[in-house]
């Protein structure tokens, strides 16, 4: 079931992200390498920061092709995408959390502690839409918009305490997705963010 939802989130990020290069006017090229990097950084720094390898692309190089295939469909069916922007939303909402329980996995089969296991379900789940932001010369949304980096830590802090609790996996998946997908639409609707810090006064 993850590996299919994970599929489909690929497809949706890589979507996202060309409609993102489609904004900055990019060619062909900047908008599948974009939409490669959206999908896969997470995953990409994850595996780098925890010397997990090969990395998942260079595993299964299909990854790869179904972001340039999806970022050109995208292409293809821009003028369309306006009426579909619900349905993106919800698909990146469970791709996020889809993202933090696969990056959750991947420290829990190396063996690692409780903080590292979170953290790195957050880095799958948030740092390719840094790096889109980043390249698009944008402040990354996670930064500066509703709840997202938050909805990962929660959703990956369940996912690794409900295993502890020696609760079935299968039960612990399910519950974690649907517990994620909630809080993260909810952020949505009605745009819950976390408290901004402004500071205006020049101290030169």
């Amino acid at each position: 079931m993850l590996q299919v939802i994970f599929v489909i989130a690929i497809a949706a990020e890589a979507m996202t992200a060309a409609l993102a290069a489609g904004r900055r006017k990019m060619d062909w090229f900047g908008v599948c390498v974009l939409a490669a990097v959206t999908a896969l950084g997470g995953g990409t720094m994850r595996d780098t920061l925890l010397g997990h390898y090969p990395l998942s692309w260079v595993k299964d190089p299909t990854l790869l092709l179904i972001c340039c295939a999806f970022a050109l469909l995208t292409i293809a069916l821009a003028r369309f995408m306006e009426q579909l922007r619900w349905p993106f939303l919800l698909l990146d909402a469970l791709g996020l959390v889809v993202f933090t329980i696969i990056g959750c996995n991947v420290a829990l089969e190396m063996g690692q502690s409780p903080v590292i296991v979170i953290v790195s379900g957050m880095i799958t789940g948030i740092v390719g839409g840094i790096m889109r932001d980043v390249l698009c010369n944008d402040i990354p949304l996670v930064f500066s918009s509703q709840l997202y980096a938050t909805v990962s830590i929660v959703t990956g802090a369940l996912y690794y305490f409900g295993l502890q609790l020696n609760m079935v996996h299968d039960v612990v998946t399910i519950a974690t997705i649907i517990i994620g997908f909630t809080l993260r639409v909810l952020a949505i609707r009605f745009n819950w963010g976390m408290p901004k810090f402004i500071y205006h006064k020049d101290l030169r």
